[in-house]
């Protein structure tokens, strides 16, 4: 079957990105060009992460630190302070905002991230379960991992129909997020004051002290995801028209979508291992990378790059603001995400009327 686009204006702004001889990207210009800006953001967000406060290396000195000729106080920021937290932040909010991305096409849902299925809150009760049961003894992103495939798990069943269903998949999520809040709280609740108070900072989601080896294992899960959404974000487009349409043109909607499912999962539960249960950045950068393309399809590369940005900007905003002492993260991702629902809550009304 073949088919003629009527508006060839539109035609003639598209290129196609090639990855090898089976992946073939249709890109817009805009998207691209808008790519390209938020790299550029990007890069500034991190040269002001590294430069900006009391021990920042000195833009003239860092080139030299980013090529390995650093020493004394700057070697030790970089390599210890500054640089790991860096590195983790950008692939962390990459990984959350691939996610999103993959989550919001499948289940046709702007409000969608896997954070409505509960996979935040499970890794917030593993680790609380870990600090009380093993204290010392487990590592608590290590019970976070555990607590979100748990929850995972708990959803996969309790819909009947693993995570084909989009609908049931959402509603089961909120079951299994309050029983693992209320679990987590009761931990907070119960634990010693010093404990709770770290506890609290890593279920806020926190980049404070994160090492290289945090870096390297939020970069792996990257190197496995970024190929594997590459390969299904054709059929994840065609799926967005409609099961139907997408069946008579060779897809296979219920396969892609348990795939896109599991791909966000596994990233979700690769970033939640690495900085906790950071909230919003899977929810607001889908839904900016959307309004910033103005086209169709699940704007994959966007999501990823504008989930970075989204959460070294808010890192750099907790290191500099001078009002708190270096709060989690999460706070502020929080404070944004609830600013942005509620723009987004307060336009669909004003559609309404």
């Amino acid at each position: 079957m073949t088919t003629t686009d009527s508006r060839p204006t539109r035609t003639a702004r598209r290129t196609t990105l090639r990855i090898g001889g089976q992946v073939a990207i249709p890109v817009r210009r805009r998207t691209a060009a808008a790519a390209l800006l938020i790299l550029v953001l990007l890069a500034v967000a991190a040269v002001a992460t590294l430069h900006l406060g009391r021990l920042g290396i000195e833009l003239a000195d860092l080139p030299s630190a980013l090529t390995g000729d650093a020493s004394g106080i700057d070697a030790f920021v970089l390599n210890r302070l500054r640089g790991p937290r860096l590195v983790v932040a950008i692939g962390t909010g990459a990984a959350f905002g691939l996610s999103g991305a993959l989550f919001q096409s499948v289940t046709r849902n702007p409000l969608g991230s896997p954070d409505v299925i509960g996979l935040g809150a499970g890794a917030g009760a593993g680790a609380a379960t870990v600090a009380l049961l093993f204290p010392d003894t487990v590592p608590v992103p290590l019970g976070a991992l555990v607590g979100a495939l748990v929850a995972m798990g708990v959803v996969y069943v309790s819909t009947g129909s693993g995570f084909r269903s989009p609908g049931r998949l959402v509603v089961a999520g909120i079951g299994v997020a309050a029983i693992a809040t209320s679990l987590t709280q009761y931990v907070v609740y119960s634990i010693e004051r010093d404990k709770a108070t770290s506890l609290t900072a890593y279920i806020n989601g926190s980049l404070t002290a994160r090492s290289w080896d945090d870096a390297t294992t939020i970069w792996l899960v990257l190197a496995v995801a970024l190929p594997l959404a590459a390969l299904i974000a054709r059929p994840l487009a065609m799926g967005e028209m409609g099961d139907d349409l997408a069946t008579s043109i060779g897809a296979a909607p219920a396969r892609t979508k348990t795939l896109a499912v599991l791909l966000s999962i596994a990233l979700s539960a690769g970033a939640v291992s690495v900085a906790g249960p950071i909230a919003f950045i899977s929810l607001t950068a889908p839904q900016i990378a959307k309004r910033i393309s103005r086209g169709s399809g699940p704007h994959l590369v966007l999501s990823t790059l504008l989930g970075a940005l989204l959460l070294v900007a808010a890192d750099l905003t907790a290191q500099q603001l001078p009002l708190f002492d270096d709060l989690p993260v999460g706070i502020y991702t929080l404070a944004l995400g609830g600013a942005y629902l509620g723009y987004l809550l307060a336009r669909e009304w004003r559609g309404q009327r």
